[in-house]
């Protein structure tokens, strides 16, 4: 029996799967992720971008911040559709067999593909809220609002999203040790799992089935009862959904 297959019989047999996926998910829609030979942390800049998507940084030099934030992060993804990875995730949980998707990315795409139950450990470009008053604010009103937006009341608009120096939100994290602990499968997809707190959530997994699907070998493939190297959309393209 070859990976994909294994991976089918994985699928048919489970009924809690659960998907923890990074960077990789979203690459193949054309989202540059951070650490590859074409990602941000090769590119040049005064600052390198975990410096850049810093609270330190973004307090202090909030102008370079959503420069950055702007042309690096928010335009990409706005010209960016689901590919099929998020498309057969949705499928699956559509089908009652994927009980949560929890990712590291802000893109959005996931739900834009149609996935209900979306825990994004690291925020969203989409939600945006006022500093000052607390007001929610789309990420088209936020853009309507300048370069350096700012609310009615007169406070800075920002991200919700966790920068680096930043805690992941409780609630969040609390729903992701629920379905990772719960799931029967576990698949991961598209992360070099090198980014903590989130790579450690993996380890509160109990079941059996632990898949890694990734471009690069990872840290926990010597504890996946399957690890399958390759792009995830590729790889999930494959199955019979």
């Amino acid at each position: 029996m070859d990976a994909i297959q294994q991976l089918q019989q994985y699928i048919e047999e489970s009924n809690r799967i659960v998907f923890f996926g990074g960077a990789g998910v979203s690459t193949e829609s054309g989202i540059k992720d951070f650490r590859s030979v074409d990602g941000l942390y090769h590119m040049k800049y005064k600052y390198n971008p975990e410096t850049i998507l810093s609270r330190s940084f973004f307090t202090k030099h909030t102008d370079e911040f959503f420069e950055f934030y702007h042309d690096k992060i928010v335009q990409p993804t706005r010209n960016a559709a689901p590919n099929t990875a998020h498309k057969v995730l949705a499928q699956l949980e559509a089908q009652g067999k994927l009980s949560a998707v929890i990712t590291q990315n802000i893109d959005g795409l996931h739900q834009m593909a149609g996935s209900q139950n979306v825990l994004e450990l690291h925020g969203s470009i989409h939600r945006n809220y006022c500093m000052n008053c607390g007001a929610k604010y789309t990420l088209a009103e936020t853009l309507a609002n300048g370069t350096i937006p700012h609310c009615e009341c007169g406070g800075l608009i920002r991200p919700e999203v966790v920068l680096y120096e930043e805690p992941l939100d409780d609630t969040v994290i609390t729903k992701a040790i629920h379905a990772i602990s719960s799931a029967d499968l576990l698949i991961v997809g598209g992360t070099s799992l090198t980014v903590y707190p989130a790579a450690g959530f993996l380890d509160f997994y109990q079941g059996s089935k632990l898949v890694v699907i990734n471009l690069d070998s990872t840290g926990y493939d010597s504890k996946a009862a399957l690890t399958i190297s390759g792009k995830i959309g590729e790889v999930l393209g494959q199955l019979a959904i």
